[in-house]
């Protein structure tokens, strides 16, 4: 599949590079409740590569997903969108982002975005489809 997507115009993507980030700031996550730490990178569309890890709380539902870290250094350290991301669980292959994360992907790097799942590499339309995002509020926005 990273072939096709390849093919079609998409980003050339180091993903060995990317799953080793990935993997990296793995070993830096908070997990002490559930034991499954989370690492994820992904490029911007200006070659930075933005990182997270999963950070949990003893108030399991306040949890920080990986991917909401890397949102956030993204947002933090100048914006821009995502074009490739790679999510890693504990035995360092790639993880399927939870629904949550999905949508924030979606958000920060659209329908082209490419993400390195279990089954290869997928845009992000293939991993959201129909998704509910930013066009969504400004269609159905009233006029000012």
């Amino acid at each position: 599949m990273a072939a096709d997507a390849a093919a079609q115009g998409a980003p050339e993507v180091d993903w060995d590079a990317l799953r080793a980030r990935a993997i990296e700031v793995m070993g830096r996550a908070y997990a002490p409740y559930s034991r499954f730490p989370v690492g994820v990178a992904g490029v911007v569309d200006d070659g930075r590569v933005v990182v997270g890890c999963n950070v949990e709380n003893a108030a399991y539902g306040v949890a920080l997903c990986a991917e909401c870290g890397m949102v956030s250094e993204l947002v933090a350290t100048g914006g821009g969108r995502l074009v490739a991301v790679s999510c890693v669980g504990r035995d360092g292959e790639p993880l399927m982002p939870c629904g949550r994360c999905r949508q924030l992907l979606w958000e920060h790097g659209g329908a082209d975005c490419l993400l390195l799942t279990p089954e290869g590499v997928l845009p992000m339309s293939a991993v959201l489809p129909q998704a509910f995002g930013p066009d969504n509020l400004s269609i159905a926005a009233p006029p000012a």
